[in-house]
Formats: structure tokens, C-alpha cells, sequence
């Protein structure tokens, strides 16, 4: 079995941060979201992935994960020219899965649980196809399965106005060769994309079996500021505790998990897990968090930060809270007491915040 793991996309919602960051490159917990994605098809026990990547950003996804030995997998980079849908990048990919059945994985999507069920169903049953499924409060945002009491996919609808489930279709799939001809028989949908829930509805009208498997944990498409904040959170709660390593000086305090790398530097500060900070950071005269990630080389000084994620080589200086933000890179957020914040803010920001005559920033 081979795996293929879509990097593609333009991440849209995340502008202007993806203007020079692909999606997956952005971090939870000061760690890549695609890194997360290269660990669960590594520890199914693939050994050999493809990587769909864009033509603007492949080099970047490229530098920043090498062949995939650090995860003992090795990694095939695939340029699919332009975003024309989940299906057209299966299209692309073939020459690299031949006849092969494989895991197709979304690049920008979290799991709480691994692949080894749903794997090991497929491997025994057999199927054309098994989708990874997940029961959400509003599946009108998602591609949508209709299963029969055997668990297989009877009719599958893709963001449907009055869905007949609750059942979402994750980034998560496992499928045989026989979806190479599906796709050749399906015409872009009104997107003008090669959209793969067509094409694994005419898996089930070729009368192929397509099953489905219900998540119980959690799943996360990180493709907007709250889902990646949400994930952020998640990520952090996960960390285990004892690993605050880093130099704490003065009237500091530590409450809750932090993991504190070494060449970090705390002094009299609060930091209120859980917290993730990197090394070279600076934290001075500042409380941070629950619920914050600061990667390297960033200073927080003077300034409260909670539920946030600050990518490398920052400054957050004077402000009074800085709350529910992204930062990009070498950024800076300059404030004075009282001032408040909620950013989305681009690699290289410089963002001055003042009071208002209502005492406000």
C-alpha cells in the first residue's frame, strides 16, 4: 500500500499568512500540521508517499520536509499545476500509484485517533473504497455519507442543503486502483474540479462497495483561523508534562503543562498551560496563556497572550491582551496598557496598537 498526501491550495481563509506559508506548513503546538499528517501514514507502516504540492509553494513544503526519513517513509514530491480538485489530484498522481491501493490524506487535516481500524477493515474486506467518517453538528459544511445498516455507503452528497445524515466525510480514504477508472467517467462538477465525492459515487453506481468508518475522537480541518486554534488547543493539552527545560528567573510562576524548551528564557512572568514555548524565546514581565505556542527567537514582554499562535522571530511588546490571534513571522505587536487584540496578521507585520478615548485598543 502506498499513501498520497494532498499539499495543494491556495489556504485562502488563512490569508494573508498564506501568502507565503502553505497551510500545512503552519503550526499547532510548534509543530507543522503536515508533520502530523507524515506521522499517521508512516505509523500505518507505509513506506513509500506521494506529496501533492502547487507549483508557487512546492519548494517551501519541499525544504521543509525532505524525503520523509525522518519518519522512515519515503516521500515523492507531485506538481499538480493548478487546484482543479481532489479527484485531478489522484488524476496526477497516478503514475506514481500504478496499481496500487493507497491512503489519500489531506494535507491540512487533524485526527485524535490513528488509521490502524479503518486499515485493517479495508485489508480484510476488501472494498473499492472505505471512507473515514465523523458525525458533525452542521454537515451542510462537509461531503456528506449515507450508509446502510452493513456500514456501506449508499449515496454520498456534497455539501447538501438538507443532508439525509450526520455523517462527514473527513480527509481521511482508503481506495483500490478501481477509483482510477471512476474518475476518467466523472466531468467537473459546477467548481469547474474534479471532485472526489463524485467520483466515489460512481464507485457505488459501477457497483463497487464503498464503506464507511465512524471516528469517535475528534477531527479537525485546520483551514480557517478558529479550526486552527481549536487544534492549537488540542495539540497543547496533549503535551506531557515535565518538560519545562528552559532558564526560569525572578518572580516567575509555572501552572499547568508548559513545555519550556531550552534557550528559553522566563523571568517574572506567568505562564498558565498549556503553554508550548521554543527556544531563543524571551518572556518578560508577561503572562502567556492557556492555550499558546510561541515558536523560536520570539520576545513577549511586558504583554498578556492567551489562546493565540506566534510563528517565529516575534515581538509582542505593552500589550494589554493579546487573545485569539495568529502571528506570522518576524512580526511585531506594539501596544501601551489596556489595549486589547484579536489579529490574523501576515509574515513580516508591524501592527501599533493605542488606546481610545473609551480606554480601549
Amino acid at each position: 500500500m502506498k499513501g498520497l498526501i494532498l499539499c495543494g491550495g491556495k489556504g485562502t481563509q488563512l490569508r494573508p499568512l498564506t501568502y507565503t506559508t502553505p497551510k500545512q506548513l503552519l503550526p499547532v503546538a510548534n509543530r507543522p500540521i503536515a508533520f502530523e499528517v507524515i506521522r499517521r501514514v508512516a505509523e500505518v507502516g507505509i513506506e513509500q508517499a506521494g506529496v501533492i504540492v502547487s507549483p508557487e509553494t512546492g519548494h517551501l513544503l519541499m525544504e521543509a520536509i525532505g524525503d520523509g526519513s525522518h519518519w522512515g517513509i519515503s516521500l515523492t514530491y507531485i506538481t499538480q499545476s493548478e487546484p482543479a480538485g481532489l479527484a485531478h489530484a489522484v488524476k496526477v498522481a497516478r503514475p506514481f500509484l500504478a496499481d496500487s491501493p493507497f491512503l489519500m490524506l489531506l494535507g491540512d487535516n487533524l485526527f485524535e485517533e490513528d488509521l490502524h481500524e479503518p486499515l485493517a477493515r479495508f485489508r480484510n474486506d476488501s472494498p473499492a473504497a472505505l471512507l473515514v467518517l465523523k458525525q458533525v453538528p452542521d454537515p451542510r459544511r462537509f461531503g456528506v455519507a449515507e450508509l446502510d445498516s452493513k456500514g456501506c455507503c449508499v449515496r454520498l452528497q456534497e455539501k447538501p442543503k438538507s443532508p439525509r445524515t450526520d455523517l462527514a466525510i473527513t480527509g481521511a480514504y482508503f481506495f483500490s486502483p478501481a477509483i482510477h477508472d471512476a474518475i476518467l467517467r466523472i466531468r467537473p462538477s459546477w467548481r469547474n474540479e474534479l471532485e472526489i465525492t463524485d467520483a466515489i459515487q460512481e464507485l457505488v453506481n459501477m457497483g463497487h462497495t464503498v464503506l464507511g468508518h465512524v471516528l469517535q475522537g475528534w477531527w479537525l480541518d485546520t483551514g480557517t483561523r478558529e479550526a486552527m486554534l481549536h487544534a492549537n488547543q488540542l495539540a497543547l493539552e496533549r503535551i506531557p508534562s515535565g518538560k519545562a527545560k528552559g532558564d526560569i528567573r525572578g518572580h516567575s510562576r509555572i501552572e499547568g503543562t508548559v513545555e519550556l524548551e531550552t534557550g528559553a528564557v522566563v523571568e517574572d512572568s506567568l505562564l498558565l498551560g498549556p503553554v508550548s514555548i521554543q527556544t531563543g524565546c524571551q518572556v518578560k514581565s508577561s503572562t502567556v496563556g492557556p492555550y499558546v505556542s510561541i515558536a523560536a527567537a520570539s520576545i513577549v514582554e511586558g504583554s498578556h497572550v492567551d489562546n493565540s499562535i506566534i510563528l517565529d522571530n516575534c515581538s509582542i511588546k505593552g500589550v494589554g491582551l493579546l487573545s485569539h490571534s495568529i502571528v506570522g513571522r518576524n512580526s511585531k505587536v506594539l501596544g501601551e496598557a489596556g489595549t486589547t487584540a484579536s489579529l490574523l496578521l501576515g509574515d513580516h507585520s508591524v501592527v501599533e496598537l493605542q488606546r481610545t478615548k473609551e480606554g480601549r485598543g
